[in-house]
Parts: structure tokens; sequence; C-alpha cells
């Protein structure tokens, strides 16, 4: 073969090698995300939930503190481990009961320096006292359940930090139910919000540099597996 034709020849095998492997990702996204996938939804009525128990899923939730910081913004602390149980009863969230477990050493405000102090003795003193704990209590409605609109309400439990437990309220919103398109889990999710004085769990150190008022976000997926879907 003439060399010039055989040269000519590699380099179209080279280019359509590369264009097969520039394309090939492609067609597996595309093989891996169907119609239902790119379309999927959740319905918002409480009634469309399953009753059972529901899991944290490790992947999808964030739980942060943050308090003023000499007055200059509100400093960002967030907490890298969390493990939760939603006990879902058939009259939604009226009827429904969670408890959380954070570990509080896990806490990161992205300052390493700033880490061990919080970790430390003048704040959460993770040595004696390594969990924060919610166990919710009562909930009252704020808004409906008819999927007319946000279900929402207020959810009252006891939060414990520090050995100090204190009753707090969160606002909190139910974002929707839906077996998840990927995992087939039925799946359901919820923001939060809500405030508490640090002081009253004895935490009042390098006040009032640092605020006494702590605002909590929340955002948390719950998932059941598949396999005890029906149960």
């Amino acid at each position: 073969m003439d060399r010039t034709v055989a040269a000519g020849a590699a380099r179209l095998v080279a280019r359509g090698a590369l264009a097969l492997a520039l394309t090939a990702p492609v067609v597996v996204l595309d093989a891996c995300t169907p119609l239902r996938v790119v379309t999927h939804s959740v319905s918002t009525k409480e009634a469309s939930v399953p009753a059972g128990r529901y899991q944290l899923d490790p992947h999808h939730w964030n739980v942060s503190f943050d308090v003023d910081h000499f007055h200059y913004s509100h400093f960002t602390m967030r907490f890298d481990k969390v493990t939760a149980q939603l006990d879902w009863r058939p009259d939604g969230l009226a009827g429904s009961s969670v408890a959380a477990t954070i570990d509080a050493a896990s806490v990161d405000t992205n300052v390493p320096v700033l880490d061990r102090m919080v970790k430390g003795t003048d704040m959460f003193d993770v040595a004696r006292y390594p969990q924060i704990r919610f166990v919710s209590t009562r909930f009252e409605r704020t808004g409906g359940s008819d999927g007319s609109g946000e279900s929402r309400g207020t959810l009252t439990g006891d939060l414990t930090i520090h050995g100090v437990t204190q009753p707090v309220t969160l606002d909190v919103t139910f974002n929707g139910y839906a077996p998840n398109p990927l995992t087939k889990e039925a799946t359901l999710g919820f923001s939060a919000q809500g405030h508490f004085s640090r002081a009253k769990f004895g935490l009042s150190t390098w006040y009032p540099a640092v605020g006494d008022d702590v605002r909590v976000r929340i955002e948390a997926e719950f998932v059941k597996p598949a396999a005890a879907a029906g149960s």
C-alpha cells in the first residue's frame, strides 16, 4: 500500500476512535437517563406517602448552624455526619415523628483552627458530649395538605446540646414524595429552619463578639429501601 494512502487511513482510524471516545459518554448517559428521569416530579399530597419507617438519605441532606460574627456577617458551620429516622403515619405530618443524631465532632467551619475551638471545652466539648440530638414532640399545621398549597407547619422537639435539653421549634415544609427514578426507593423531602439561644445550652463563650442566637437550616431527603416499600 502506498505510504501516503496508509498514513491517511491511519489518520482516519485515529479520528474515528477519538470521535467514539468523545461521544461514548453521551451515548451511555442517554441510555442511563430515560425520559422518566428528566421529567421526574413529586406529589405534595401527604396522603400519597406510604406509612412506615424512613431513614435519612446519606447523600442528600444538609444541617447547618450560623451565628452573628462581630456584626459583620453570619458565620456558618455545617455538620458532616448526621443520622435520622422518620416514622411516617397515615395522617401525615400531624402524626409523624422524627429523631436525629448529629456527630458533634463532625462540625465543619471551613477553618481548621476554628473547628478545633468549637469542638473544644469552650464550646461543644465533644470529648464529653459527642452527640447533638433532636427528638420531635409535637407538630402544628400552618399550611394545607390537599395539594393546593405547601404542606407546612411548626415542629417542636427536644434538642440536646452539651448535655442540656431544651425545646426548640422548627418551621417545616414538606417538599414532596415519589419513588426515586434512579434507585426506585420511596423518597420524601423536607426543608426546615429555626433558631435557638446558645446560652440556654450553657454555650455563652465569646459573647457578644459571637452572637447568642443560632439559626438552624436543614434540607433532608428520607428514603425507604425498595425491598421495604410495601412494609
